[in-house]
């Protein structure tokens, strides 16, 4: 009964006096405009972090990203790619597609190669594996998804690839949906993020900096993003069969021995391509005097490796280099010729007279 006498109180407080009716005016005002006020703050919330239990966790998220997302660089293409667990990479599968050895570059301009790659080519998916240790980047890969609408989310990668200096780029954008196809093995998480080349195989993270899922494709104001939950699923299918193989043979000609040597120099494999130096070569030259030459060499390209005219022991050859100079590539262009010697059934590099090409024509790649 003491209620309902409150509320009849309240009701005939205004009529009381005009003093009362103009207070409850301006008790009315202030309490609508309090109660719309917090509609707003709450939809601005919402909009702005996705829910309440992630408006305070966004502080560092942008930093981290740029700490921890690598370049991935072959000699066709280039992405970015992130850790998910601290000695594997994930990444884009057309990223590497065609890509025996491709480099891992830090933010902090070190490089990498990663010593063994698998993966799904359906599922636009590879994993790469190196030497070393980094648990301080690993992003790891959830148990399940939510969203809510128009949540914001973040992704990370190399806009351009080499192409563009400094740090990954950082863009935010919302979620819009989720997408499934009966002729696609993982789920796709639709974001209003405009994507650009360089940025596939980087990470997809909400606002507390989660992952979520793997930059994979994008169109003006439209990216799909591979969900991160599909990751773990897919991992029992990952091989190694799709992946390109380094098949050389320097017992064959020297021609051959060649493109070996170079090929170890592109892989990064330095010890299987001092051990194709001679003797003779290895009078003037050691193992650390010799790989401190290439350190900055993210790939190498072969044009031609053939028999040089009539001989028996020397090979014309044809090749780029990529070098990484102060967070940069710079293409150098080469051709010369290398005399070799046979000394335990293998052909090895012995004499060269390789010099450097100054801006080609295009004709030089292929005559």
């Amino acid at each position: 009964m003491a209620f309902f006498g409150l509320i009849f109180d309240c009701l005939k407080f205004p009529f009381k006096s005009l003093k009362n009716f103009l207070k409850s005016i301006v008790y009315i005002a202030v309490t609508t405009y309090l109660f719309f006020s917090l509609l707003v703050i709450g939809d601005y919330i919402k909009r702005q972090y996705g829910s309440f239990n992630k408006l305070f966790c966004g502080y560092g998220v942008s930093d981290k990203l740029k700490k921890s997302v690598v370049r991935i660089v072959g000699g066709n293409m280039e992405g970015s790619g992130f850790f998910i667990s601290e000695n594997q990479v994930l990444t884009n599968f057309h990223v590497i597609d065609g890509e025996p050895s491709p480099k891992i570059i830090f933010p902090d301009g070190k490089f990498i190669t990663s010593t063994k790659i698998i993966g799904d080519k359906d599922a636009d998916l590879a994993l790469l594996f190196i030497e070393g240790s980094y648990p301080d980047l690993v992003y790891p890969l959830p148990e399940k998804l939510s969203f809510s609408d128009n949540e914001p989310v973040i992704s990370a990668g190399y806009a351009m690839g080499t192409d563009i200096k400094g740090d990954a780029t950082i863009v935010r954008g919302n979620f819009v949906d989720y997408r499934t196809s009966k002729y696609s093995p993982v789920g796709y998480i639709q974001t209003n993020i405009s994507l650009v080349e360089g940025m596939s195989g980087g990470p997809l993270v909400d606002q507390c900096g989660s992952l979520v899922g793997v930059n994979t494709m994008g169109l003006a104001g439209l990216s799909l993003f591979i969900g991160a939950t599909d990751v773990s699923t897919l991992f029992p299918n990952f091989t190694d069969q799709e992946i390109v193989k380094i098949e050389v043979d320097p017992s064959i000609s020297p021609e051959d021995a060649v493109e070996a040597f170079y090929t170890y120099l592109k892989a990064r494999r330095m010890q299987d391509g001092f051990n194709l130096l001679s003797k003779k070569y290895l009078e003037k030259t050691n193992f650390e005097e010799w790989t401190a030459r290439f350190t900055n060499i993210l790939d190498v390209e072969i044009y031609i490796s053939e028999r040089y005219g009539n001989t028996r022991d020397t090979a014309f050859v044809k090749f780029s280099t990529k070098n990484w100079v102060d967070g940069e590539v710079e293409n150098h262009f080469y051709e010369g010729t290398w005399k070799t010697v046979k000394e335990d059934g293998v052909y090895k590099m012995l004499q060269s007279k390789i010099k450097e090409v100054f801006e080609p024509e295009w004709d030089w790649f292929y005559n």
